[in-house]
């Protein structure tokens, strides 16, 4: 079994059942953390990391605007492009996801023993690199 995304898929899943608000599809998600990550991204660079194509991105920026989650600025040099920005109504749910996320991970923390936890934070760093080599636009 693949613990790490079932370990995620769990999480999310409580963030789901606690979150007040309804629930992004995955796509529009990942674009939205990545947005409010990269605030002035552009749809070309949002299709390369999250590694899609730019007209599938395209059509999750015009969804996301249609919900005013996310803003499309014009280039001052070239007008046919467009910067992304999370808007604040965005910034704030996915802040509020993010809290309720943290607290069940501290929650599930809190249960292993100091050895398992560390096994955890020494593993976590290896894990980064192998994810930064294997996408290193990520």
């Amino acid at each position: 079994m693949s613990v790490l995304p079932v370990l995620n898929r769990v999480l999310e899943r409580q963030v789901a059942l606690d979150f007040p608000h309804p629930g992004l599809p995955e796509g529009q998600l990942a674009l939205l953390r990545l947005v409010e990550e990269r605030a002035g991204i552009t749809v070309r660079e949002a299709a390369e990391v999250l590694l899609m194509k730019p007209n599938n991105v395209s059509a999750l920026v015009t969804q996301l605007t249609d919900q005013g989650l996310l803003e499309r600025r014009q280039d001052a040099g070239d007008k046919r492009v467009a910067h992304l920005h999370p808007t604040p109504l965005a910034a704030s749910r996915l802040a509020e996801a993010r809290a309720i996320k943290t607290a069940h991970l501290t929650r599930l923390l809190a249960t292993l023993t100091d050895g398992e936890q560390d096994a955890l934070g020494s593993a976590l760093g290896a894990l980064n690199s192998l994810v930064r080599h294997l996408h290193p636009a990520g």
